[in-house]
């Protein structure tokens, strides 16, 4: 071999090495702002006053607008709440401690392997819902925006819904009620007395079967990832609209010094998607019949 193809060679093995590291070593992190809108409402019929539901709306404040930090690769991914500190006088209150358990811990999802695990608490004890990824079929339109530097583009998917997607509740018969507010006279409200307090929440409240997503991504970034269960579009997804809920990406870092460890999640009880609903139902029944042993109704068995 002569020292002229020698030196090719070399060169050539140099340059896919460095490629293949370059892969390896590709890693990045977006912040995400979400805000959910919760229709205040249709809580509490015609037994909570103006002053109940600010009151109520106050206290979900913390849920319904979070900041999410996405570390990323080629085709790993974790999506965790950022950590903040407590307000002053805040403390673990039962309130905050039984709304976490609403709502979902750290996630981690695996793009080419379709795998997506959910660390979830709750009262007390430590889940891992694993599920396989869902597949979105996405339209993919020509309309474009900027997000912060990066040219997105117009993506729309239907998707169906979690029974018991918190985000997503709203009380039963909300459309029909909204038809005929015209209908009505200012302050009434229409309220049925059979109802007591200790009923189960779950019979007032209904999900849609399925929502329209509307995503918006990026081909600067070639990763099929995004906030969330969201992904498989040829870009990182930068804000998504889905239902009450907009996540917006308000900060990107590529290739950090410090990079985040992308780890598996593998503590807590292994249950699916169903297995985990199941669980919550009966717990929500346990404590209708709890509290509705209260004020003379005793415990149902």
């Amino acid at each position: 071999m002569t020292p002229f193809i020698t030196r090719i060679f070399t060169v050539f093995f140099v340059l896919i090495t460095a490629v293949i590291s370059a892969q390896q070593d590709f890693q990045g992190q977006a912040i995400y702002q979400t805000k959910t809108t919760v229709d205040m409402s249709g809580f509490g019929g015609g037994q909570m006053s103006d002053q109940q539901k600010k009151l109520m709306a106050e206290r979900m404040k913390s849920m319904l607008e979070k900041t999410y930090i996405l570390n990323f690769n080629r085709s790993e991914s974790t999506y965790k709440e950022e950590e903040k500190l407590d307000a002053p006088g805040s403390g673990n209150s039962p309130w905050r401690g039984m709304m976490s358990s609403f709502t979902g811990g750290s996630q981690y999802k695996d793009v080419k392997e379709r795998v997506l695990l959910q660390e979830q608490e709750f009262f007390g004890k430590q889940f891992l819902v694993k599920d396989s990824l869902p597949k979105l079929e996405w339209k993919l339109g020509s309309e474009t925006k900027k997000i912060g530097q990066y040219t997105c583009f117009k993506a729309t998917t239907t998707k169906p819904v979690d029974e018991m997607d918190f985000m997503s509740m709203r009380r039963k018969g909300r459309d029909n009620d909204d038809k005929k507010g015209d209908e009505k006279k200012e302050g009434e409200e229409t309220a049925d007395t059979t109802k007591t307090e200790f009923d189960n929440p779950l019979d007032e409240l209904e999900v849609p079967k399925f929502i329209i997503v509307t995503a918006w991504y990026t081909p600067q970034i070639p990763v099929s990832n995004g906030p969330g269960e969201y992904h498989g579009l040829p870009g990182l997804i930068l804000e998504v609209q889905a239902d009450r809920t907009v996540m917006l990406c308000t900060k990107i870092v590529m290739n950090p010094q410090k990079k985040e460890e992308i780890n598996k999640p593998d503590t807590g009880e292994i249950v699916t998607r169903e297995e985990y609903n199941a669980i919550m139902k009966d717990k929500i029944e346990e404590l209708r019949q709890m509290y509705g042993g209260r004020g003379g109704k005793g415990h149902r068995h």
